[in-house]
């Protein structure tokens, strides 16, 4: 049984199946436009106006690290100046505009920063929500300092020993039906809980 030709045309030597991506390619090239060249140049100008955007928000340690044309940085340093909408959306397109004369591998060091600034803030959001969550198992209930001495041996027993105890009394309310007070010892846990999450993974949930 013999195979079905495709139907298709030779160009240079080379056969081109009718509808295939070589041929589209090539009546695109034959328009003397190319449609997916153009949307993929908008796609990009779109990428890099918004991650001329981000710059703004980045931490001034990470931006120290970049390898950006001072113009930028006067652009950057400009935009966030300024107060009035529309100054601010025209400072933002010539910041778009800047954007698309940096070479890739420093528009990829900016997107790196970008991350690394997102993670660090991510994990110091969960950091300080297990904080809470463990201060506030440590002051009240007794199996909590156990717990937290295995994950963390190289906790000052002592001190959080006397900490939890402060808390403890400090909770106590002088006559009946007040409310709770915290007093310094309260902070002083959280504090010491949440410099001993962050100097680790956070993943393990207290709860």
């Amino acid at each position: 049984m013999s195979r079905k030709l495709k139907k298709g045309y030779f160009v240079r030597g080379e056969f081109v199946a009718e509808g295939s991506e070589r041929d589209l390619e090539l009546k695109r090239e034959l328009k003397g436009t190319d449609e997916q060249s153009r949307t993929d140049l908008k796609r990009e100008s779109t990428e890099l106006q918004k991650l001329g955007e981000d710059l703004l928000t980045l931490r001034a340690d990470l931006m120290a690290r970049l390898n950006l044309t001072d113009k930028l940085k006067d652009a950057v340093a400009e935009a966030k100046r300024i107060t009035n909408f529309e100054g601010k959306r025209r400072q933002m397109q010539f910041i778009g505009k800047l954007m698309r004369l940096i070479d890739p591998e420093v528009l990829e060091t900016i997107r790196i920063a970008l991350t690394e600034q997102h993670s660090g803030s991510a994990r110091e959001n969960l950091a300080l929500h297990m904080a809470e969550t463990w201060r506030d198992r440590l002051i009240t209930h007794e199996d909590a300092f156990g717990e937290w001495i295995v994950k963390f041996p190289d906790t000052d027993t002592q001190q959080l020993r006397a900490l939890i105890r402060q808390a403890r009394k400090d909770a106590k309310p002088e006559k009946p039906g007040e409310a709770v007070r915290h007093g310094r010892a309260y902070r002083d846990i959280f504090q010491l809980v949440r410099e001993h999450l962050l100097g680790t993974d956070t993943e393990d949930d207290p709860a």
